[in-house]
């Protein structure tokens, strides 16, 4: 296992698969999750056409928190959930 994997899989919300999804555009370490926030690295997954769910963008703001995805404020899901549509939507990519 390569130190990063094992230092994102300490995350909260991330196990091996969302590991290498998060690898498969660039993100190594949680500095680099931090640095892409978790809207940015959804829109990244998606446009490598990688068919995820919310769930995801909501794992990634919950492993940065610490806390369970399910647990995150229902605002803050619905924040997160409005700017990516908006992103996916501009692109022409939703």
């Amino acid at each position: 296992m390569h130190p990063s994997q094992s230092e994102l899989l300490q995350l909260k919300n991330l196990g091996l698969a969302s590991v290498n999804i998060l690898h498969s555009i660039g993100i190594r370490s949680c500095e680099d999750l931090r640095r892409i926030g978790p809207v940015g690295a959804f829109i990244s997954i998606r446009n490598r056409g990688i068919n995820v769910s919310r769930v995801l963008l909501y794992a990634l703001q919950g492993a940065l928190l610490d806390v369970h995805w399910n647990e995150l404020d229902p605002d803050l899901k619905a924040r997160l959930a409005s700017e990516a549509d908006r992103l996916l939507s501009s692109q022409g990519t939703e």
